[in-house]
């Protein structure tokens, strides 16, 4: 049967329930706020089945959301529908916890309608994610106790199909108006989807759940759910994904446009600076971000030149580069080994979160291979976060496939990165926060969110990382990665850069493996500005702990400015520069709730 998605019937109830608020005897701001963010947070999950399962709200498991475009519209005007009473609300202008929910409320209604009003849900995929490989991840999400849970997961795998027939109508739609990705950077892309294609269904990734159930199930139910599940699998699942894999190789690939800049999609410049908007929570033009990279990469290229000059290599800084890629010592010979080292990088630093943080987190997290249908177009990692309420960790997972483009002296920055003190310390510790509202407890704004990361790179070297030259060349040259980024994201989608004048301007600068530079470069074609937020997150932290350093002298404490920029969940970059100010003022005192 065909689920029928709670979108159709929410928005009447929320437009009547907010003008009955105010009509009313009108409330304080706060409670008028409150009830603003509860309305709204209600209807998004149910408009939403999907969210509502990671946040642990297990109602809708059964449904799948609605993406076709009549939703799209309807989910713009339930963002257009609550910007009114919101503007109604009178806060002061800054400073307290709920103007900063406020503002970041606000952004995310604004952010919505701009994507409907530019079409960006006509392009539900980008050149290492999408929806079809989100919804693989759904036997790791979903909850499989009861009897229920099975029938709910199964309801899911034989929606599938409706799900993909909306994308495909909303992805024609983008073709035939020039909305879609270059055609450049799907070459391969469908090894994302074709791993799904399975003959046997114990054979998919769908049938984990299956394979062994819970003492909770009663035995009498295992036969008839294992029988169902492989029934969805073949009946539901696999001509799902085939019906995406024909589409994309016969449909849409061949008419996806030739061009690689924003700047050429309808609106296309009006676009592109609404991504760096987005992505960068500033107002700040792309031309600004350009020059902000030249002159970072400027900076970083002296570093690295010296870092060679302490090494003894007798040679210039290309020749250092080759030595780097071509070496076997820099390179792991089994999955296995590349495992266990970022396991061994991983608990080092485990024991020396105390000495930099003050508040930890109870949510462990594992280390794991990228799975192999992702891997081929996939990043050198990625931490993935767990589902609120579930019994899985977080995960940082380690891509192992082309061990020769794994180089070994970049990945204490990576594990640095995508586990602690970067993203699993920054979502564990989030979702332990209390008090605040839950559009912000399930939140990720990446200028926050990504420059944390990068700026915890950096922490190695407080914390006895980086000890041989060649790692820490390897950390500048992912803090160089991440500068690049700055210039070849705007330099393609705002200065008429070619992928080829980008892949040659991060080969010439950094120590990446040329494989990781095409995926990389063909990740900034298809997620225009996303890039962005790394370095320009990175710096604004590092400024606003300098300045802290220099106005508190002694009474400067390094745990509680760590505890301080985590202690609010991911906020815009200006509302973090308030926080920090504003605990300056205070003399230090890291709370700001």
């Amino acid at each position: 049967m065909k689920p029928i998605s709670a979108a159709f019937v929410v928005p009447a109830i929320v437009v009547w329930s907010l003008v009955a608020m105010f009509s009313c005897a009108s409330p304080g701001p706060k409670a008028a706020l409150d009830e603003i963010f509860n309305q709204e947070w209600e209807t998004r999950l149910a408009e939403n089945p999907l969210l509502a399962t990671s946040a642990g709200r297990n109602e809708w498991n059964h449904l799948l959301p609605s993406v076709s475009a009549e939703y799209q519209e309807r989910r713009a005007t339930i963002a257009r529908d609550f910007l009114d009473p919101l503007s109604q609300i009178q806060l002061p202008e800054r400073g307290t916890q709920d103007r900063i929910n406020y503002d970041i409320f606000e952004r995310q209604l604004r952010g919505r309608i701009a994507d409907f009003e530019f079409g960006a849900y006509e392009i539900p995929i980008n050149a290492d994610s999408g929806f079809h490989i989100s919804f693989a991840r759904l036997p790791n999400q979903m909850p499989f106790d009861t009897t229920g849970d099975y029938e709910n997961y199964i309801a899911r795998l034989s929606a599938f199909p409706n799900y993909v027939e909306q994308q495909i109508a909303n992805m024609r739609r983008g073709l035939d108006r020039g909305m879609t990705l270059a055609r450049v950077v799907l070459e391969g892309y469908e090894v994302t989807i074709d791993s799904h294609v399975v003959d046997d269904p114990e054979a998919s990734v769908f049938y984990k759940p299956f394979a062994e159930f819970p003492a909770s199930v009663s035995p009498s139910d295992h036969e008839r759910i294992r029988n169902s599940g492989k029934e969805a699998i073949r009946q539901a699942v696999v001509p799902g994904y085939q019906a995406f894999l024909d589409f994309m190789t016969g449909e849409y690939e061949p008419r996806a446009r030739t061009t690689i800049g924003a700047s050429e999609l309808p609106n296309g410049t009006e676009y592109y600076q609404e991504q760096v908007r987005h992505f960068t929570t500033l107002d700040i033009t792309a031309d600004e971000v350009h020059q902000l990279g030249l002159s970072e990469v400027e900076r970083i290229q002296a570093e690295m030149n010296q870092v060679i000059e302490e090494a003894g290599f007798e040679g210039d800084f290309a020749e250092f580069l080759e030595f780097l890629r071509t070496d076997p010592r820099f390179y792991a010979e089994t999955p296995e080994q590349l495992l266990k080292e970022a396991s061994y990088i991983a608990k080092k630093m485990d024991a020396r979160l105390p000495s930099l943080f003050k508040t930890l987190p109870r949510l462990p997290y594992g280390v794991a291979p990228v799975p192999d249908h992702l891997a081929p177009k996939y990043t050198g990692g990625r931490y993935v976060s767990a589902p609120a309420g579930g019994s899985e960790p977080g995960y940082y997972w380690v891509n192992t496939y082309a061990l020769q483009n794994r180089p070994l002296y970049v990945l204490e920055a990576l594990t640095l990165h995508e586990a602690v003190p970067g993203h699993h310390l920054q979502h564990a510790i989030a979702e332990e926060l209390e008090g605040l509202p839950n559009f912000r407890r399930y939140l990720y704004l990446s200028a926050f969110g990504e420059g944390w990361g990068l700026y915890s790179e950096r922490l190695g070297i407080e914390a006895g990382f980086y000890t041989d030259p060649y790692s820490n060349f390897g950390r500048l040259t992912y803090e160089m990665w991440r500068a690049c980024r700055l210039v070849v994201d705007t330099g393609m989608h705002a200065k008429g850069w070619t992928r080829q004048q980008a892949m040659d301007y991060l080969a010439a600068r950094t120590a990446l493996s040329l494989h990781e530079i095409r995926t990389e470069t063909d990740r900034y074609i298809a997620w225009p500005a996303q890039a962005l937020s790394y370095k320009m997150g990175e710096l604004t932290i590092r400024r606003l702990r300098a300045e802290a350093e220099q106005a508190l002298g002694s009474r400067f404490d390094l745990r509680e400015f760590h505890d301080l920029v985590l202690s609010n969940g991911a906020v815009t970059l200006p509302i973090l520069e308030d926080v920090v100010r504003a605990s300056i003022e205070r003399g230090g005192a890291a709370g700001t709730r």
